[in-house]
This record gives structure tokens, C-alpha cells and sequence, in this order.
């Protein structure tokens, strides 16, 4: 469930605002109609009246707001109907209120007619209508500050359960043929073997299993977790599989989508060392371009071709590189393949440079990113 978002600043207190709202502007407004008067030369008999007109209006919009406290969450057909009646109500109420405090206390004998009346009632009208204008407009503006944030968050835990999701993802024929391999390796009394296979699968899985929430990790980690599962298919594969790691010392400590190098190293796996008597090569190469982060994974299977556009019968690989990738940078991210040359596939990823430090100064680019060389 999505906690309500706090509100900050001013408003952390809507009921304390809303009463520092209230006293600070009907007080300037006795302070207006005080000082207007006292500079029309009407004397200090005015002020009683002005303190009485104040203490009625701040009373009025008291009921007031506890009735559009109501009626802000209903229909907006209702809301504005029943606030236009309450609003026209509460001026002819403060209008007459106005004029028998005046002509109690300033003029006793002063009784306003047609123009005058319909003067005071617009003048009133104008005064409560600003005030209902001001509370609405803040309730609003508070209403969707509240919804927006709450988007937010639960746009948030979206993105970040669906990256686990993603993050989560093992191909199941991974699982499969290894443990069929450790198997395989206990009947031949292949113990030694069979262990060292078994730790790398704990390893490997540990890794996937449990790792930061965002679902980060640092190019050390993603390389070590790369490293623990060719281990694992080096044990089926053995001379067939050949592996260089190239990472530049400056992006050791660069972050990226956890577990987002494995399906390229599986699909490699799958189509290019697989089907061949002699296997393949894989490389991969990580380093720093200006800002970003530029990794390429290249082998020397048959190239572009073999490669479908869902490299995985469980849906589990590219598609889920590209969908990892948009979650976690939007659009400033590339993901690529290309034909390596003479044969084999080179793929290709441009991130922002993130690190655990974001003071750390960005290098002047010296190059534009580029597709690894053959292996």
C-alpha cells in the first residue's frame, strides 16, 4: 500500500495554515478599512465598526469553510451550484450585518437605499467571493500536489518492482544444464569437479538473488558474476569457451543494471559457441567515454543472422536488456548489434557514467563510441 505523501514546507500543518491563512488576512483587512477610514477623515468612531464588519466576516468564512470542506469532494456540478448559493447567502448576511454596525455605531441615522444597499452587498460579494476563491484554490492546488506525488511513488515502486522482476529473470535452461551437469559429475565420482561447480552455482545465484535495491551493481561486480557463470559453462564446454574480460581500472566502480550482461554472455553461449566444433571467443570490453558508459560484449559465432529477435524461448534476453535499460535511463541510453568482422556479433551499451560519487569529474570525451574489434 502507497503512504500518503507529507506535505512540506508551510502547509506540513494544514490546519495551522489554514488559521495563520485566516487571522493574517482578516487582520489586514481590519487594518485597510481602519486606516482607509482614518485617512478619509472619518474619524476613530469608525474603527468600531470596522473591528465588528472584521469579526463578522472572519465568523462567515469560519462556516463557510466548514461547509466547502464538504463540498470540495463531491461533483463539481454541486460543489459550484451549492457555492454560489452559499456565497450569495453569506453576502446578503454580511451586508446586513455591515450596515447595522454603521448605523449603530458610526451613523445613527444613516439607512442605505436600493443603490447604496446593492453597493454594499457587491462590495461584500467581492470580499467573500475573493476568500472562497483563495480556499479552493489552495485545497486544490494541495489536492493535486498530494495526487501528483502519489504518482510519483507508486510510479516509483512500479518501476522498481519491475526491475526486480526483470533482475530476477534466470533462464531456466541455464538451471537446468548446469545442475544436469553437476549431476553428470557426481555419477562419474567427479566429486572435486562437482563441488567447485556447485559453489560457483551458489555464488552465482546469491548474486542474482541478493543484491542492492535499485537494483545496482558496479562493473567489478557485474564482471566477477560474469566471470562465476562462465565457470559454470566452462565446466561444459571447457576448451570450447574462451573468455577475455577487457575493463578499463576507471570504470571499476561505475554502476549499471544488476545482472544486465548475463543474457548477452548466454546468448553468445547459445549461438555462437554452441553449434561450433571449436567453439567461439567472448570478449568483453567496458570503459570510459566523456559522461558515459560504453560496454561491448563481441564473439566470433556466425554474426547477426542467428541471432532472432527474442534471443530466448522463455522471453528472457535482449527484450529484457532494452526494457531494463529504458526503466532505469528513459531515452539516454543505446543498445546495439552489429555484425563483427570477419563473423561473429558485437553488442553494444552506451549509459550515463554513474558512480557511488557523483562529484567525481567527468574526463573529456576522447573518442566516440565505437564497436569493439574482433576477438
Amino acid at each position: 500500500m502507497v503512504e500518503p505523501p507529507v506535505r512540506q514546507g508551510f502547509f506540513r500543518d494544514k490546519n495551522r495554515a489554514f488559521w495563520i491563512l485566516q487571522g493574517g488576512g482578516w487582520f489586514a483587512y481590519l487594518m485597510l478599512r481602519a486606516l482607509s477610514g482614518l485617512a478619509n477623515s472619518m474619524g476613530l468612531n469608525f474603527v468600531v465598526p470596522a473591528i465588528i464588519v472584521t469579526a463578522t466576516g472572519f465568523s462567515i468564512t469560519l462556516l463557510l469553510s466548514a461547509a466547502y470542506r464538504r463540498l470540495i469532494a463531491v461533483k463539481p456540478i454541486w460543489t459550484w451550484t451549492l457555492t454560489a448559493m452559499l456565497l450569495i447567502g453569506a453576502s446578503g448576511l454580511f451586508s446586513v450585518l455591515e450596515v447595522w454596525a454603521h448605523a449603530t455605531f458610526y451613523q445613527p441615522d444613516w439607512q442605505p437605499k436600493g443603490v447604496q444597499f446593492f453597493g454594499a452587498i457587491l462590495l461584500d460579494f467581492a470580499v467573500l467571493g475573493a476568500w472562497t476563491a483563495l480556499y479552493y484554490g489552495i485545497n486544490y492546488y494541495l489536492l493535486l500536489a498530494e495526487q501528483s506525488a502519489r504518482m510519483v511513488n507508486m510510479a516509483a515502486q512500479a518501476n522498481s518492482a519491475q526491475l526486480e522482476m526483470l533482475r530476477y529473470q534466470l533462464n531456466p535452461h541455464f538451471l537446468f544444464n548446469t545442475l544436469n551437469s553437476i549431476s553428470t559429475l557426481v555419477l562419474l565420482k567427479q566429486t572435486e569437479r562437482a563441488n567447485a561447480m556447485l559453489s560457483r552455482l551458489a555464488s552465482f545465484l546469491r548474486y542474482s538473488l541478493v543484491g542492492e535495491r535499485e537494483g545496482l551493481a558496479t562493473v567489478a561486480q557485474e564482471a566477477e558474476a560474469l566471470k562465476l557463470y562462465l565457470d559454470i559453462e566452462r565446466t561444459r564446454f571447457e576448451a570450447r569457451l574462451r573468455t577475455r574480460f577487457d575493463i578499463a581500472p576507471d570504470v571499476m566502480e561505475a554502476r549499471l543494471p544488476s545482472l544486465l550482461l548475463q543474457p548477452i554472455i548466454e546468448n553468445a553461449i547459445k549461438y555462437a559457441v554452441t553449434p561450433a566444433e571449436d567453439g567461439a571467443d567472448i570478449l568483453v570490453d567496458a570503459r570510459r567515454m566523456g559522461d558515459r558508459l560504453v560496454i561491448t560484449i563481441a564473439d566470433t559465432g556466425p554474426g547477426l543472422g542467428a541471432v532472432p529477435a527474442e534471443a530466448s524461448g522463455t522471453n528472457v534476453g535482449l527484450g529484457n536488456i532494452r526494457e531494463r535499460l529504458a526503466q532505469s535511463y528513459g531515452a539516454d541510453h543505446r543498445f546495439e548489434l552489429a555484425d563483427n568482422d570477419p563473423h561473429g556479433l558485437i553488442v553494444l551499451i552506451d549509459i550515463p557514467f554513474q558512480t557511488d560519487n557523483p562529484a567525481q569529474p567527468v574526463a573529456p570525451a576522447v573518442a566516440t563510441p565505437v564497436l569493439v574489434p574482433q576477438v
